[in-house]
């Protein structure tokens, strides 16, 4: 039988943003009282929230549809998945802050924008400080709406209580990730030997990203379509490492990715000070002078296009880049591997699990 392609096959991508605007007109009405001041607030996550992959919305998704979910819950599905569009927008708006980041998607920034209006406002005070505090709390709307959401999403209660500690392991989970993120960059690499380096940027990826952008939002869908134990300890191990591949992807693009694609800057991650397995993979095979232009420009804000195309050409005569994509190739193929022994799956559901790992793990965003 023929296969929908997991995303657009099914029309998921159209289905969630209707899910979205939706809350978000529902939410414009519940801030209306408060008045006009509100727009900015919503605008920003509306930005946010009118772009993206949908990753994590099929991860949930199909979780839920590969296990056998019931068909008249479809819309339900669909409302449950958009909940973690809306989980990532809360982690991006406080990413940027983290970061300081200038761009998300060719747009400014949340705090950026916030700190342009006040600006053109002409109000009191610190526009930086505005943007920042604006953003943060645009951050912590979207983590509200994300209980809101799946609470509200019209699963069965059954369904909803088997799937809520797995969703708020997750919530947990990403703070602590994005915590650990921040410590290791203050930290930094000076009394860390090679491999330890690369097993903090391992932890940091599983905490931060991997767990929240695949294997989370999958177990979430798993776990209320009532899917076994012996199913979800296979699906949590594909899981865990297509989440690792996804973000090793990202480290990648983070370095070489086209602005015009990925809507950053080149080299945005150089800037920001990443510690990638990227970067410890050069740090660790680079020539003496390599290894110092990289040192040098990492954490950098003023980095010039000419510094990072030659760090880039470091990463490449390095075999940084190299090293990075057959971690990415073993994950992807371990992640196939533990599918292959997952038991319940439909096999339309196996299908979409199979191609969900070329699509994460195979793109230029």
């Amino acid at each position: 039988m023929p296969f929908a392609h997991p995303l657009d096959g099914v029309d998921l991508r159209h289905r969630v943003q209707q899910a979205l605007d939706r809350h978000l007109q529902h939410q414009r009405t519940v801030l209306a009282e408060l008045g006009a001041p509100m727009d900015p607030l919503v605008d920003v996550i509306e930005h946010l929230l009118s772009g993206g992959k949908r990753l994590r919305a099929a991860f949930l998704y199909w979780g839920w549809r590969a296990l056998g979910g019931e068909r008249e819950d479809d819309a339900a599905a669909v409302r449950a998945s958009s909940s973690m569009e809306i989980f990532q927008a809360a982690a991006l708006l406080h990413d940027d802050v983290m970061d300081n980041s200038d761009l998300r998607r060719g747009r400014p920034t949340a705090h950026r924008a916030f700190a342009a209006l006040h600006r053109e406002q002409g109000w009191n005070g610190d526009p930086e400080r505005f943007g920042l505090a604006g953003a943060i709390l645009a951050g912590d709307l979207c983590l509200n709406w994300t209980d809101e959401v799946f609470a509200t999403s019209g699963l069965s209660p059954a369904a909803l209580q088997r799937a809520r500690p797995e969703l708020d392991r997750m919530r947990t989970q990403l703070m602590g990730g994005q915590f650990l993120d921040v410590l290791e960059g203050a930290r930094g690499w000076q009394d860390l030997n090679y491999s330890q380096r690369i097993e903090a940027c391992r932890t940091v990826i599983l905490y931060k990203s991997a767990r929240y952008s695949v294997q989370q939002p999958l177990l979430i869908g798993a776990r209320a379509a009532g899917a076994s134990p012996q199913t979800l300890d296979a699906l949590a191990a594909y899981g865990d490492r297509l989440g690792k591949a996804f973000q090793l992807r990202d480290d990648v693009l983070g370095v070489f990715g086209d602005p015009t694609e990925t809507g950053k800057p080149a080299g945005d991650d150089l800037r920001e000070g990443k510690h990638t397995v990227l970067i410890a993979h050069a740090l660790e095979h680079a020539d003496t002078s390599g290894a110092e232009l990289v040192t040098a420009s990492l954490g950098d804000p003023d980095l010039d296009d000419e510094t990072v195309t030659a760090c880039r050409q470091v990463l490449l005569d390095s075999g940084a880049v190299d090293r990075t994509e057959q971690m990415i190739t073993d994950e992807a193929k371990d992640a196939l591997t533990a599918l292959s022994s997952t038991p319940e799956l439909t096999e339309e559901g196996r299908h979409a699990m199979v191609e969900l790992v070329a699509i994460c793990t195979d793109r230029a965003t």
